[in-house]
C-alpha cells in the first residue's frame, strides 16, 4: 500500500511560480513512475507529468503539451517525494493537482499519461492562478 501527500499548493498571479512536492511512503520510493494530474471543475483528470522509473535504474520524465517548458517534474529519492516545479503559471493551470503512484511494472518505451496507468493517489491540492 502506497501512500501519497501532496503538498504546495496555492495562489498565484499569472506569470509567477509554484513548486509541488509529494511525500510517498509503503513502497521502495526508487522503483515507482510517479505522475501529476490536474483536475479543473467540470473535467476530468488529465495528465501533466511523469517521471518514468526503467529497470536499468535510471529514469524518464514526459509532459504533457501545455506543461512543455513551463513544468518541470523531478525526484528525490533520499525523500522519497516527487516535485513539480511550475513557471509561467497561467490561469488555466488553475485545477486540482494529484500526486499518483504505480507499482506495477513498466515497459521500454512506453510513457504513462493515463489515469488507468496508475495504481495509487494523493488527496490532491489546489493550486489557483489569477490574471
Amino acid at each position: 500500500q502506497v501512500q501519497l501527500q501532496e503538498s504546495g499548493g496555492g495562489s498565484v498571479q499569472a506569470g509567477g511560480s509554484l513548486t509541488l512536492a509529494c511525500a510517498t511512503s509503503g513502497w521502495p520510493f526508487s522503483t515507482l513512475t510517479m505522475g501529476w494530474f490536474r483536475q479543473a471543475p467540470g473535467l476530468e483528470r488529465r495528465f501533466v507529468a511523469t517521471i518514468k522509473w526503467n529497470s536499468d535504474g535510471t529514469y524518464s520524465p514526459a509532459y504533457a503539451d501545455s506543461a512543455k517548458g513551463r513544468f518541470t517534474i523531478s525526484r528525490d529519492n533520499a525523500k522519497n517525494t516527487v516535485n513539480l516545479q511550475m513557471d509561467n503559471l497561467k490561469p488555466g493551470d488553475t485545477a486540482v493537482y494529484f500526486c499518483s503512484a504505480r507499482t506495477r511494472k513498466t515497459l521500454t518505451g512506453m510513457t504513462y499519461r493515463s489515469i488507468l496507468d496508475y495504481d495509487y493517489w494523493g488527496q490532491g491540492t489546489q493550486v489557483t492562478v489569477s490574471s
